[in-house]
């Protein structure tokens, strides 16, 4: 009966200690999750401009998806991505905090459906040299349909295997958003 108490008193006090974080003492501020309104993707390498947006302004209605062409076939492509709060009066530009974050943060591309895109290449990196993926570039095959998911991960495993090469089987972490647009090559 003592060990129980002891067992018992052991794990409560563990417990306690665990609940407290170095970040409780004052002197760090405690990061939030950002809150995220807005991607836009612009892609430029083709005859014109495509621009891909997704907009949440109210979280109990559906986001809006825009796609503002089609992609030619057999031609590289060049993307930006902007991350916006759009609740904040001027906007938020979340891709700032994404930057200065970037060895916490990573973007990853899949593709779906039938599209043909290939190459797939990061353009910018963290301190350590590991990929971030605000700006990225792909190369288009033949006329096809798909889709082209964006996924951004909080604290994934950069060293694990693949995850530079943008696998994301392996890199854990935390989705903070994760987006499809139908994409045309045509």
């Amino acid at each position: 009966m003592k060990n129980l108490k002891f067992l018992a008193l052991f794990f409560t006090a563990t417990l306690v200690l665990v609940s407290c974080s170095s970040d409780d003492d004052g002197n760090e501020p405690i990061n939030e999750e950002e809150v995220i309104t807005t991607v836009r993707v612009a892609l430029t390498g083709g005859s014109s401009p495509i621009n891909l947006e997704w907009k949440q302004l109210d979280e109990s209605a559906a986001p809006t998806i825009t796609v503002s062409g089609t992609l030619d076939p057999n031609t590289t492509y060049t993307g930006v991505i902007t991350v916006l709060n759009e609740l904040e009066n001027p906007a938020d530009n979340i891709t700032e905090e994404i930057e200065e974050e970037a060895d916490e943060h990573q973007f990853f591309f899949l593709t779906g459906g039938g599209i043909t895109i290939s190459n797939l290449t990061y353009l910018d990196f963290d301190g350590d040299g590991n990929p971030l993926g605000l700006l990225f570039s792909f190369d288009t095959g033949e006329a096809s349909l798909g889709d082209f998911t964006i996924i951004l991960r909080h604290e994934p495993n950069k060293d694990a295997d693949g995850v530079s090469e943008g696998n994301i089987a392996n890199a854990g972490g935390d989705t903070d958003i994760e987006i499809t647009f139908p994409l045309e090559i045509q």
